[in-house]
């Protein structure tokens, strides 16, 4: 009875945002403590230091058409932007050296947000900064925190790292240079809808555990979730689950969320079935199209064989004329 008793003091459930909604992971992403946390927990190097970046977040009009030069989700009416931070961090890698990288980390809802990813990419390849008083350019590190799933991928979180091959005897180099670093980047990837943990016992199940997509307090709503806190968890993450909890349960917050919440859905009534027919459509104009060529080539390729086939029949009818033209001589 008594063990009961001490394993419910150590764990209970508590109510928190769901951090997948713009208005909670900016929340989350200005408190320095919690970025150093979450950044340096998953690439497993301590974080010493973080500068964070403009951002931007999910927001409703009132009125007027807003455009914003680099994001398409601007609509009369209906604006909003998606969320996205970048941080120049010091890190100490195990080695015990420091570096100093720039992280971008990017919220994506759905795979339409792939060609956002590698435009946005683009730009953060073209910043400079300045380390010890010279002007660089800067190892870039992504961080996906993705809402789909992606195909044939079932961890939930996965790392892409770089590795640098001997290609005449294909041995792994391991040292590094800072041009080919500059150059490619590692990635981290969090799939939420695959989180399904039994236990959080470790720092990264403690963190993706705040992001699984499931326990949800109303099963018509995604804005709360029930998390299993327990005393044992990282110091870090009572305080992620802390504001997450404060979020959740106070007015004023939930109301922005709601904001949020009402906001997506009457853009996704408005506009977003629009989109996805409008690009249902074109995928088959295109098969069809794809389908038209194949026709044509088939078509070409059998009067290119028909035209060798009387080519051939000439060539015979031109012999036997010769040979009987030769008889008659």
């Amino acid at each position: 009875m008594n063990t009961n008793k001490q394993e419910e003091r150590r764990t209970k459930s508590l109510t928190i945002a769901n951090p997948m909604y713009d208005t909670v992971f900016k929340r989350l992403m200005e408190n320095d403590r919690v970025v150093k946390f979450f950044i340096g927990t998953l690439l497993e190097e301590e974080v010493l230091s973080v500068d964070i970046r403009p951002q931007e977040y999910t927001h409703k009009s009132d009125g007027a058409s807003k455009k914003n030069d680099d994001d398409d989700n601007s609509i009369a009416g209906l604006a909003y932007s998606i969320y996205r931070v970048d941080f120049v961090a010091v890190v100490k890698t195990k080695e015990g050296e420091h570096k100093k990288i720039l992280i971008e980390v990017q919220k994506g809802k759905d795979e339409d947000d792939v060609m956002r990813f590698r435009n946005y990419l683009g730009d953060q390849y073209k910043k400079t900064d300045k380390v010890d008083g010279k002007t660089m350019v800067l190892p870039i590190i992504t961080i996906y925190i993705l809402g789909f799933n992606l195909s044939r991928m079932d961890s939930p979180c996965v790392k892409v790292n770089r590795t640098y091959v001997d290609m005449l005897n294909h041995q792994t180099i391991d040292v590094k240079t800072p041009f080919l670093e500059k150059l490619t980047h590692d990635t981290y990837v969090i799939q939420t809808k695959k989180i399904s943990l039994p236990h959080y016992r470790t720092k990264l199940e403690q963190l993706l555990g705040i992001f699984e997509q499931a326990h949800f307090t109303d099963e018509n709503s995604e804005i709360l979730k029930r998390y299993r806190q327990s005393d044992d968890d990282n110091k870090d993450i009572q305080l992620i689950t802390s504001i997450l909890h404060e979020m959740g349960t106070d007015p004023d917050e939930r109301k922005k969320i709601e904001d949020e919440v009402e906001a997506l859905r009457t853009w996704e009534e408005l506009y977003g079935r629009k989109i996805r027919a409008a690009k249902e459509a074109n995928e088959e104009i295109a098969k069809a199209n794809e389908e038209q060529v194949k026709v044509i080539k088939a078509q070409a390729k059998a009067l290119e064989e028909t035209r060798k086939a009387n080519e051939e029949k000439d060539k015979r009818i031109a012999e036997l004329e010769r040979i009987l033209k030769s008889k008659h001589e």
